[in-house]
């Protein structure tokens, strides 16, 4: 049956609260949602037993999880990741890729379309995100330094025209050719990010100017005051924040940022232009240990403890293991922000800067029924996507800690 009825639920829109509510599905898209119950006949009803109902996480920035990396490129790493990802509340998803040789890049293209059409029970496949390899070398962190590069005309134009499945390219737009670089991207609508950048504020003011609107996992990579010849000069954390309306991502698992930066970031920026992103590799929802970021074939070998992942001599961390779950439950119970702006971190917000917010991200009519359940820590209790559940556990009760 094309029909459900969630009721019993606490539901963020993530623009208000309904206590006692209930959401009616049809077809995959919502069709109606408000408090108390609604008599209808011909559905499905789903308890949600006093737990919390809100749009279903958005991640726009990871490579991968579950022991699978997008940069294996096969079909089975992108379906296991995905799938990974949607039992922790993850209901669509942008697969990051990494600096790499340009047959990896091709290969991993190739694949994305046949894993999208097969993926029946994982998070949905937004698109492509680029991440590199257009980087400065002194914010290199974890992408492997043989394949960075400035841009190049005949190399860009060359790889978008692999595929229209490309929705952002994070790259560092002080480079030499960075600036038409992101002029062409912005042309054909695709977000240009600064990243793993050095730039001083004056140059990144220009490149606000000219396509680059978004700044990749805020303070990880990027320059802050520095001095150049006695005088001091603004980085790209800071030209963030002067920046009004651009919009930010930042990893929030409570390592790569402390709940201070968190907290500041969120009076800074608000929820409205501040995304939750998981930045996760291979080892996301996996016991720590060794690990690979990147393929399996050509990727680096890292270390998976203290709930993130690092370089073999740790001084540098190499990705996230978290999940968007966890994001939320860092945000509310580490750095004390309300949850629902940790929802609208983690939904409304990573739709609009997609360009995505009148179809998704928000628990309205019209919608489409991609949503998730959790009790009061943050657990996941059921995933739905497009109407129809991918993962499942309501033994628990929410007691309501939240």
């Amino acid at each position: 049956m094309n029909r459900f009825k969630l009721h019993n639920a606490r539901i963020i829109t993530p623009f208000r609260q309904i206590e006692n509510g209930y959401v009616l599905v049809e077809d995959g898209l919502i069709a109606a949602v408000g408090e108390g119950d609604l008599p209808v006949d011909d559905c499905v009803p789903i308890d949600v037993r006093g737990n919390w109902l809100t749009p279903g996480f958005i991640d726009i920035h990871t490579h991968g999880g579950g022991g699978h990396d997008f940069m294996d490129g096969t079909v089975e790493a992108y379906l296991g990741a995905v799938e990974t990802h949607a039992r922790h509340g993850t209901t669509a998803i942008v697969p990051t890729t990494l600096t790499s040789t340009m047959a990896e890049l091709r290969n991993t293209f190739d694949v994305y379309g046949a894993a999208r059409a097969a993926n029946h029970k994982g998070a949905r496949m937004l698109g492509l995100h680029l991440e590199g390899p257009y980087f400065a070398m002194a914010q290199k962190g974890a992408q492997d330094p043989r394949y960075i590069r400035d841009p190049k005309p005949e190399e860009y134009l060359e790889i978008l025209g692999w595929s229209d499945e490309i929705i952002r390219w994070s790259a560092a737009p002080e480079l030499p050719g960075a600036l038409a670089f992101g002029r062409e991207l912005k042309n054909r609508g695709i977000l240009a990010s600064v990243a793993h950048s050095d730039a001083i504020c004056e140059q990144v003011l220009e490149a606000y100017e000219n396509g680059f609107t978004h700044f990749t996992h805020l303070y990880s990579a990027m320059s802050g005051v520095r001095r150049i010849n006695a005088y001091r000069y603004a980085g790209v954390i800071e030209s963030a924040f002067l920046l009004e309306e651009a919009t930010v991502e930042i990893i929030a698992d409570g390592v790569h940022l402390p709940p201070s930066l968190l907290q500041l970031i969120c009076r800074i920026k608000g929820p409205g232009k501040t995304a939750l992103v998981t930045d996760s590799m291979r080892a996301a929802g996996m016991p720590e240990g060794e690990s690979i970021i990147g393929s399996l074939r050509d990727g680096m070998r890292v270390i998976v403890e203290d709930g993130v992942a690092k370089l073999p001599d740790r001084s540098v961390f190499a990705g996230s293991v978290a999940t968007t779950d966890r994001l939320v439950r860092t945000m509310v119970k580490m750095a004390g922000i309300p949850l629902m702006q940790a929802i609208r971190m983690m939904t409304s917000t990573p739709a609009a800067i997609l360009g995505m917010g009148r179809i998704r991200g928000c628990i309205a009519p019209g919608m489409e029924a991609d949503m998730v359940v959790f009790d009061g820590d943050v657990n996941i209790r059921m995933t739905m996507i497009g109407g129809k559940v991918v993962h499942e556990d309501m033994a628990a009760k929410d007691d309501h800690k939240i």
